[in-house]
């Protein structure tokens, strides 16, 4: 069987993601403030009214970088307050997807961790915290449902929380810092297998 071939990308969906793509790489490598719409626009090999048009200006570029990223961070966290199934399956399912989209998306996710943590650049802000409290607050949920259906013993909730926040987070940092080092997907998975299973003997 013939495989069907894909569609070309619609010339304006090109365009924009050329843009998208050429300015990730220039805020990441030089920082926001040193990088100009004129290296934008010379780097997508189009113009500055094309830019403008799309995105109006620098800091629109950004927002929707930013923007676009987070919405898929959004849909997941929803998508997974939907699912159904133990909250071990849904804590493993949602790292997994966590740790996926990261890696999708790896060159913005380092501008946003230079934009977070380093020195101030002047960027537009950007509620990053929103989406982590919103993190948070689902993997809180699936830990409480645990607990509620005695699939995990009593214990702190809080400190649940941050031994899965801790293991995603390392999981995902090291990519960014030292790939030579990074746990992939698998190692992510048996580390909070461990953590899983110590939730469920608690108590005993």
């Amino acid at each position: 069987m013939i495989a069907a071939r894909k569609k070309p990308a619609s010339p304006d969906i090109a365009v924009r993601n050329r843009l998208l793509s050429a300015a990730t790489e220039l805020f990441s490598r030089k920082g926001y403030p040193a990088t100009t719409t004129r290296e934008i626009v010379a780097a997508a090999g189009v113009t500055k009214p094309v830019l403008y048009y799309y995105f109006r200006n620098k800091e629109g570029i950004y927002l929707e970088l930013m923007g676009g990223a987070f919405a898929k961070f959004d849909t997941l966290l929803d998508a997974s307050r939907r699912e159904r199934g133990s909250a071990t399956k849904r804590l493993l399912c949602l790292s997994d997807q966590i740790f996926s989209l990261f890696m999708e998306n790896i060159e913005v996710a380092r501008l946003m961790y230079s934009i977070y943590y380093g020195p101030h650049q002047g960027a537009p802000f950007f509620n990053f915290d929103a989406y982590h409290l919103k993190c948070q607050d689902t993997i809180r949920q699936l830990v409480k449902k645990g607990i509620h259906q005695r699939e995990f013993q009593k214990g702190n909730v809080e400190d649940r929380v941050w031994a899965i926040l801790g293991a995603v987070n390392v999981a995902l940092e090291v990519q960014l810092s030292h790939p030579e080092w990074a746990i992939n997907r698998k190692g992510l998975a048996r580390i909070l297998n461990l953590i899983l299973r110590g939730f469920q003997k608690e108590g005993k």
